[in-house]
């Protein structure tokens, strides 16, 4: 009987229901495969379009809503508004990351997804500390475009000490906490990208929303690239994109309009860049702060070199 029992077969699904899940039935890896074969995404026009928006506004509109809004509203011992948009960033771009993620048509390395949010979101929360003590310190006459020890209202500091704790802000701003919040968020991007592929020529296609978003998407990311000074990052991710394209290209595989928008921004980026590094080239001040062989400025430190002067020569006429 018992015997028996053991090998009595499974119980027959009913025409019409679903096949059931679990590690008893092992033809269910099957099905999962063939799905994410040729199963389809359209384009995701509301994440794509809430993507760009908050980035833009979260993002690009901190340090201006910082400025702008009165500082009896926030006092410099007190988070600013750029401090609340960030907070809310650090929320809002890791829930729609992993929406993409969801949406992917392939089955993803959900623990890379997973680590790599959780390490955005610690990223971020650095670099939120150390932007708004640096934001700050413009209200006190700190020039993003000079070195921390070149400051006028640094380098006098004593204890030289200080100058160090000031450095060491700089640091978790400027290196720690930009590699940590901006490799996995590139990352991610890259994961998302490779499950943007069809067989289907049809699919490759951009709709009119994805060509209206491809212009302020690929303006951000050129913000993004700049100010974060990523371009090495950008770039191999960039190299990644086209090997990964040329190599499907052999299997018969195209990108969807998903990725089609995704790669564009990328190319469009880079030409961005290329016309802001050349229009800067000579800025003799500017090369001083970025001596390396990559010449990449930040638009904030030309805003503070250039247009506080431009301001300040226009308010004293």
């Amino acid at each position: 009987m018992q015997g028996a029992a053991r090998r009595r077969p499974f119980p027959a699904v009913a025409p019409g229901s679903p096949q059931p899940a679990g590690p008893l039935y092992p033809g269910r890896h099957g099905a999962v495969k063939n799905e994410d074969t040729f199963k389809t995404s359209p384009f995701h026009f509301d994440l794509w379009f809430y993507f760009t928006l908050q980035n833009w506004v979260l993002d690009f509109g901190r340090p201006i809503a910082m400025i702008i809004l009165p500082l009896e509203w926030f006092p410099l011992n007190k988070p600013s508004a750029g401090d609340y948009f960030h907070m809310a960033y650090n929320v809002i771009t890791p829930f729609l990351l992993l929406k993409l993620i969801e949406r992917s048509p392939k089955t993803l390395p959900r623990s890379m997804v997973y680590v790599s949010i959780i390490m955005f979101v610690m990223g971020a929360s650095i670099h939120l500390v150390g932007d708004s003590v640096n934001h700050r310190l413009i209200f006190s006459g700190y020039q993003h475009h000079l070195s921390v020890r070149e400051n006028p209202i640094i380098k006098n500091l004593k204890p030289e000490t200080l100058i160090d704790s000031f450095e060491l802000l700089y640091y978790y701003d400027e290196y720690l906490g930009h590699s940590m919040w901006y490799i996995p968020f590139f990352l991610i991007l890259f994961i998302y990208f490779t499950g943007c592929f069809t067989p289907v020529e049809e699919e490759s296609r951009m709709p009119v929303a994805a060509l209206l978003l491809m212009g302020p998407s690929s303006l951000y990311y050129w913000y993004l690239v700049t100010e974060g000074q990523i371009f090495i990052l950008y770039i191999f991710t960039f190299f990644a994109m086209m090997a990964l394209v040329m190599h499907q290209k052999r299997k018969g595989l195209i990108l969807d309009s998903n990725g089609l928008f995704l790669f564009y921004s990328f190319i469009i980026t880079l030409v961005l860049i290329a016309v802001w590094v050349v229009w800067l080239w000579n800025d003799k001040i500017l090369r001083k702060k970025y001596p390396g062989v990559i010449y990449i400025p930040e638009p904030w430190a030309f805003y503070t070199l250039h247009m506080n002067n431009l301001h300040a020569a226009k308010e004293s006429l």
